[in-house]
């Protein structure tokens, strides 16, 4: 049984520290804000990414381009090792498609290696969800196509809820529209979003207050949990530039559901040129998205 490398993107927003530690590769997705391109190693804080959109700058966001995927792969190909790669929602960005030319142009080449590709329909935290239950599965010794075959059956069972604070970036990406933006914001109408079976950013519902949009977050969770507890030792949250908030969140869900274990970073800047700075958004595993 040949060695293999679990690789994704940036979208899936998991903690460098955690990236280093169980050794992923990630594709990196690039993202131009004032005339500079971003991504892979040239770098711009989290903070400093939402201050700036804070103060009106609005960054313009790119998938990952099929070369960079080819010699990323190519690289442990040459290693003699396999691919698992779970990818960014094809239904979001047109990344997946750039692995797949990547792959296609690699495997002639390669006829004695495996390269296989999962299209998550999963963004920011859920795709990293995901990836977290493959390394998992690896470190239990399960095998490459065994890793695969749960990530494809389990991936629709990786649950999407998120609020954000400023309807105008929903707007900018045709989430809503510019009346529902303006008349939204006039009357504190916070919106709840969710990523359906197709991968797509879909509304939920409407709330009024930022309070009552967060705690209405793990309302939907207790319905979507059921049966899928004993999976669900860790939840992941991710925000824009919100720390608190999503603390808040997590307080709640241990509150209610007795978990203690959790993952809170940043959304990346990719998904969080559209999601807005004030972006809470909730990953875990149910019964259906």
């Amino acid at each position: 049984m040949n060695d293999f490398v679990i690789t994704t993107d940036t979208t899936s927003d998991l903690p460098a520290s955690y990236v280093k530690d169980y050794h992923i590769e990630i594709l990196p997705l690039y993202y131009n804000l004032e005339g500079v391109i971003y991504g892979g190693d040239v770098k711009l804080p989290p903070e400093e990414f939402y201050a700036k959109m804070r103060s009106g700058q609005m960054p313009t966001t790119m998938a990952v381009n099929p070369e960079t995927a080819k010699e990323t792969f190519k690289k442990y190909l040459d290693q003699g090792m396999d691919i698992l790669h779970i990818g960014f929602s094809s239904a979001l960005s047109g990344s997946f498609n750039s692995t797949m030319i990547a792959a296609n142009e690699l495997k002639d080449d390669y006829p004695d290696r495996k390269i296989i590709l999962v299209d998550s329909l999963c963004a920011s935290l859920g795709e990293g969800l995901l990836v977290h239950k493959a390394i998992l599965l690896k470190k239990a010794g399960k095998t490459l196509e065994e890793i695969a075959s749960w990530v494809e059956e389990n991936k629709l069972h990786i649950c999407h809820l998120f609020t954000v604070d400023d309807l105008f970036h929903l707007q900018r990406g045709g989430r809503v529209s510019k009346t529902t933006a303006i008349i939204g914001t006039m009357i504190n109408v916070k919106p709840i979003l969710h990523v359906n079976d197709e991968g797509k950013l879909i509304p939920l519902q409407n709330v009024r207050g930022r309070k009552k949009s967060l705690t209405t977050l793990v309302d939907n969770m207790e319905k979507q949990i059921n049966g899928y507890e004993e999976q669900n030792d860790i939840i992941f949250i991710s925000h824009g530039d919100s720390l608190a908030d999503a603390e808040y969140v997590a307080s709640l869900i241990k509150d209610r559901f007795g978990i203690h274990s959790f993952l809170i970073d940043y959304v990346s800047p990719t998904v969080g040129a559209h999601s807005g700075p004030g972006t809470i958004a909730l990953f875990f595993m149910g019964n259906k998205r």
